[in-house]
C-alpha cells in the first residue's frame, strides 16, 4: 500500500487527500496554518475550505513537515505557487531514494519565470517530478463528482506511475509528455478567468466571454508553442479544459475576484473578499513579461496587466481590445492563413 504526503490543506489539497484516502492509501497532511491540521484531526473536516465534507481517518494531521514526508512514496506540493520553492528548500534535505514529488499549483514563478515542475527541480535536484493538471474544483472532487485530470512528467514511467495512484471510478486520469503545455495552460488560464470576471462584473454577457476565451486560448497556445510546448495540448484537459471550467464557475476564485474588480473594487479589496489564493494576479504579471521576452502578442494579458497594475479602468481596456487593428483570425498560424489566402477570393 503506497503512502503519499500532502504539503498544503487547502481547498485542492484537502480534496485530493480525501481522494487518496477513499481509495485505502495511507495519507499525511501538513500545513502551516495549525488551525486548519487542528480541525481536520479533531473535526474531521477541512471547515475553511470544505465545509461539510467528512475527512476519512486515514489522512493522518503532521505538524512537523519533516514528520509528514518521511517514508512516503509519493509527495504533492499543495501549496501555492509562490510558496513551492521555500517549501522546497525546507524539505530538500529530507528527501528519500525514489520519493516523487507531484505538483497540483498553478502558477509561474516570478522574477525567474519558471514553471513550477522546474523550480521544484532546481531546488531539489530530483528529476521525478510530475505534474497535475485539468478542470477540477476541490469542492466536486471532495464530493466525488465524477472529473477528469491529465499529468505530465519527463519521465513516462513517473506519469504513469502517478496516474495509477490518483485513478478511481469518480477520478480519470491521463497521460501527456509535453510537461510544458501542461504546465502553461494551468496557469495562464487564471489570466483568461479573471479576465471574464471582469467581464462579468462589468455587466457584460456570454458573446463577450466567449470572445474572452476563444481569443483567450489562441494566446496560450501562442506563448506556449514560442516556449517550446505543443500546440495540441492547449485543445486538451489542461487547456480548454480547465479554461472553460475556471472561466464559467463560481467556484473558481480567479472568476470570483475578477467579478469583484469589474464591480468596481481595488484589486486589494478583491482578494480580500475571496479570501483565498487567487494565482491569476501573479501569473498575469509574469505572462506580460514572458510574452515580452518571447515577442508574442498577448493583447488580453496585456490589457489586464494595466487593469490589475496601472489602474486602468477595466472599460477602458475591453474598448481598446475591441478597437484593435482588424485582422484575420488565424492569423497566428501562418501555414493555414498562407494556405487559405492564396485560395480566397478577392
Amino acid at each position: 500500500m503506497s503512502k503519499v504526503s500532502v504539503i498544503g490543506a487547502g481547498s485542492w489539497g484537502t480534496a485530493l487527500s480525501i481522494l487518496l484516502a477513499k481509495k485505502g492509501l495511507r495519507v499525511s497532511i501538513w500545513d502551516r496554518n495549525d488551525g486548519l491540521l487542528n480541525d481536520i484531526k479533531k473535526a474531521r473536516e477541512n471547515i475553511k475550505y470544505l465545509p461539510g465534507v467528512i475527512i476519512p481517518q486515514n489522512v493522518e494531521v503532521y505538524p512537523d513537515i519533516i514528520e509528514c514526508i518521511k517514508d512516503t512514496d509519493l509527495i504533492v506540493l499543495g501549496v501555492p505557487s509562490h510558496a513551492i520553492r521555500e517549501i522546497c528548500k525546507n524539505i530538500k534535505g529530507s528527501l528519500n531514494d525514489g520519493q516523487k514529488i507531484v505538483s497540483i499549483a498553478k502558477g509561474i514563478e516570478n522574477d525567474t519565470y519558471l514553471r513550477m515542475s522546474q523550480v521544484i527541480e532546481e531546488e531539489t535536484g530530483i528529476n521525478d517530478v510530475c505534474v497535475l493538471s485539468g478542470p477540477s474544483h476541490a469542492e466536486e472532487v471532495s464530493r466525488d463528482i465524477p472529473t477528469t485530470v491529465v499529468v505530465s512528467s519527463r519521465k513516462r514511467t513517473v506519469a504513469e506511475y502517478v496516474q495509477d495512484i490518483f485513478m478511481t471510478p469518480k477520478f480519470r486520469v491521463y497521460t501527456n509528455p509535453d510537461i510544458t503545455g501542461v504546465e502553461l495552460g494551468g496557469a495562464i488560464k487564471n489570466i483568461i478567468a479573471l479576465a471574464a470576471g471582469i467581464s462579468d462584473g462589468l455587466g457584460y454577457g456570454d458573446n463577450t466571454k466567449a470572445a474572452l476565451m476563444t481569443r483567450g486560448l489562441a494566446e496560450m497556445t501562442r506563448l506556449g508553442v514560442a516556449m517550446g510546448a505543443d500546440t495540441f495540448t492547449f485543445s486538451g484537459l489542461s487547456g480548454i479544459g480547465d479554461l472553460i471550467v475556471t472561466c464559467t464557475s463560481m467556484h473558481s476564485r480567479n472568476r470570483r475576484a475578477g467579478i469583484l474588480i469589474g464591480q468596481g473594487k481595488s484589486v486589494n479589496e478583491a482578494l480580500t473578499e475571496v479570501k483565498m489564493v487567487v494565482e491569476g494576479v501573479k501569473t498575469t504579471k509574469a505572462a506580460y513579461e514572458l510574452s515580452k521576452r518571447y515577442q508574442v502578442e498577448m493583447p488580453i494579458t496585456e490589457k489586464l496587466y494595466e487593469v490589475l497594475f496601472q489602474d486602468k479602468n477595466p472599460k477602458y481596456a475591453v474598448t481598446e481590445l475591441m478597437l484593435r487593428e482588424k485582422t484575420i483570425e488565424l492569423h497566428e498560424n501562418e501555414e493555414v492563413v498562407t494556405r487559405e489566402q492564396k485560395s480566397w477570393e478577392l
